[in-house]
C-alpha cells in the first residue's frame, strides 16, 4: 500500500507575517509517529508544506492529513483533491477533534483524539475493506509504541530535527488551551515508559534535543527517572514547564544536571484575576520572580509566553508586561492575542455570550482579534500586541535584559540568543533556501553550553556576531 502523510501549511506561513525560520523548526513528528504503524511492505512518504512544495499529481492508496485550525481550509482542499482522484483520505488532529462534523465531509475517515490506539486499528480495517467513518481513542497509553519513522523526515530542512515527545497532554486544564479539548473523554496526561524514552533519545544523532511535550516536568516520578537516565549522555536540551513545577522540589535541578539549557514557561498574565478566570491555577499565588531566579541560577534561559486581551486587561497591560519581562531577564518572549479555539471552555463561554465575531478559522492565529473585547478595543489590542513584539525585541531592551544576569557568559548568551532570533532574518532565509538548515545544529549544540552559577562576571570569549545563539523554539514563536 502506498501511503502519503501531509502537513498542510498554516495560513500564517503564507501571510505577510511569515518568518521562514519559524516554520522550519520542527518536523511533523505526529505524522512520523503514525507512519511507524505501517507494514514493512507499505511505501510511505511524508510532506510538510512549510518547507517544500506538495506533489499533488500522484495517486497514493491512502493520504493522511494533520489538521490544525489555521490550516483547516487548506487541508480540506487537499483532501477533496485526493478524494476526487480515488484516494482514501483520513483526517485527524486538533481541529478535527474539535469540529468533527465540519471535517467529516472532506474525509473517508476521521480521527478524534490521539491516534496511537486507533490508527493501527484503522489500518487493519482498511486492509479488510471495512474502515469506519470515525475513530475515537478512549484508551490512552504509550506502552509498546513503535519507534518514530525518522527515516521519513528530511533532516536538512529543519533547524531542530531532533524533536521528541515522551508524554501526551497536560495535567492542567486552562480554559483557553487548544490541546485540552484533544484529550477530553479519556486520560488527559500520560507518559511513555522511561526505558522506551531513553531508547528513542539514543537513536538521535548529535547532542541537541527539543522536547515538544506540553509539560515535560508534569509527572515528577517519570521526569526524575528520565533525567537520571539522561545524565552522562552529554545532551543539551530544551523543553517546557510551569512555574509551579520549577518551584516544587528539586526536579528542575535534576533537569539542569541532565542538560536542560532553556525552558518555555506559560506565564500568560501578571494579573491574578486573569489567572482565576482562565483556570490557570498552577500559576496562582506562585512567585514568578523566585522561579525565574532559580532558573537563572542554574544557567537556564527562559522563553516566556504571554496572552493579551483577557477580560481584566487594561490598556497599560502591554507596557507593563514588556517592562516586567525585560527587567526579569526573560531571554525570548512569545506574545499572543487571546484566541477562543473551538472545543475549549473559553470558546463555549464566549459563544454562549455571543462574543465570537467570526468563524473564519484563518484568523485564529493569535494575531487577530476574533471576539468582542471588554476593557480594550479590538484595534488597541492589535496595536498593543504589535508594539509588544517591537519593543521587547528592540536592541536597547535586548541589551537591558541581558545585563540582568550575574554571569557574563549568561549576559552574552542572552544578547546573542534574543538578537539572533529576531535580528538576523536574512541569514536564516539564506540558510533555509540553501537547504542546509540542519548544518546549523552543531552551532546550536555548542552555544547551548552550561552557565556555571558560580561564574560571576569572569571574562569569557565573545561569540562572533555572525553566529547568533538561537532561542527556545515553540509552535507559536514570532
Amino acid at each position: 500500500m502506498k501511503v502519503k502523510f501531509i502537513l498542510p501549511a498554516l495560513t500564517e506561513a503564507k501571510s505577510p507575517y511569515w518568518r521562514p525560520i519559524k516554520y522550519s523548526l520542527f518536523p511533523p513528528l505526529g505524522l512520523a509517529t503514525l507512519a511507524a504503524y505501517l507494514s514493512p511492505d507499505d511505501e510511505a512518504v511524508l510532506e510538510d508544506e512549510h518547507v517544500e512544495e506538495l506533489k499533488l499529481n500522484d495517486t497514493p492508496d491512502l493520504v493522511v492529513i494533520q489538521v490544525y485550525i489555521t490550516n483547516a481550509y487548506r487541508a480540506y482542499q487537499i483532501a477533496d483533491h485526493y478524494r476526487s482522484r480515488g484516494t482514501y483520505v483520513a483526517l485527524g488532529g486538533l481541529h478535527v477533534t474539535s469540529l468533527p462534523d465540519e471535517a467529516a465531509p472532506h474525509a473517508d475517515s476521521i480521527f478524534l483524539g490521539p491516534g496511537e490506539e486507533t490508527f493501527p486499528q484503522f489500518l487493519q480495517d482498511l486492509r479488510r475493506k471495512h474502515p469506519q467513518k470515525r475513530y475515537f481513542s478512549p484508551v490512552r497509553t504509550l506502552t509498546g509504541i513503535p519507534p518514530v519513522r525518522r527515516d521519513l523526515i528530511k533532516r536538512n530542512y529543519y533547524l531542530v530535527p531532533n524533536s521528541i515527545v515522551v508524554t501526551r497532554g497536560c495535567p492542567h486544564h486552562c480554559d483557553f488551551c487548544y490541546k485540552d479539548a484533544f484529550f477530553q473523554s479519556g486520560k488527559g496526561f500520560y507518559v511513555q515508559q522511561v526505558d522506551a524514552a531513553l531508547a528513542e533519545i539514543d537513536r538521535l544523532p548529535g547532542r541537541h534535543l527539543y522536547f515538544l511535550d506540553d509539560h515535560l516536568l508534569g509527572n515528577q516520578k517519570f521526569a526524575a527517572a528520565l533525567f537520571a537516565g539522561m545524565r552522562g549522555m552529554n545532551r543539551v536540551f530544551q523543553g517546557a514547564s510551569t512555574v509551579d513545577a520549577i518551584l516544587r522540589g528539586n526536579l528542575i535541578e535534576q533537569a539542569a544536571d541532565a542538560g536542560l539549557r532553556s525552558v518555555f514557561i506559560g506565564f500568560e498574565t501578571l494579573s491574578p484575576k486573569n489567572l482565576r478566570i482562565s483556570n490557570k491555577k498552577q500559576n496562582l499565588n506562585r512567585d514568578y520572580h523566585a522561579a525565574i531566579q532559580r532558573l537563572h541560577d542554574l544557567g537556564i534561559m527562559i522563553n516566556g509566553s504571554f496572552v493579551f486581551g483577557l477580560d481584566n486587561d487594561e490598556p497599560d497591560v502591554f507596557a507593563q508586561t514588556v517592562n516586567w519581562a525585560v527587567q526579569e531577564g526573560i531571554t525570548t518572549a512569545t506574545f499572543h492575542i487571546l484566541t477562543p479555539y473551538p472545543g475549549t471552555k473559553l470558546f463555549q463561554d464566549m459563544n454562549a455570550a455571543k462574543r465570537i465575531l467570526t468563524h473564519n478559522w484563518d484568523l485564529y492565529d493569535t494575531r487577530h482579534v476574533v471576539y468582542q473585547t471588554t476593557k480594550i478595543s479590538a484595534e488597541a489590542l492589535k496595536q498593543g500586541y504589535n508594539w509588544a513584539y517591537d519593543n521587547f525585541y528592540s536592541w536597547p531592551n535586548i541589551l537591558k535584559g541581558s545585563l540582568t544576569h550575574d554571569s557574563l557568559k549568561h549576559q552574552l548568551k542572552h544578547f546573542a540568543y534574543a538578537g539572533g532570533w529576531k535580528k538576523f532574518e536574512s541569514l536564516w532565509n539564506f540558510v533555509i533556501k540553501s537547504r542546509n538548515l540542519n548544518a546549523m545544529l552543531p552551532l546550536l549544540e555548542s552555544i547551548l553550553s552550561k552557565v556555571n552559577r558560580k561564574e560571576k562576571l569572569q571574562p569569557e570569549p565573545i561569540l562572533p556576531a555572525s553566529l547568533p545563539e538561537l532561542p527556545v523554539l515553540t509552535a507559536f514563536s514570532e
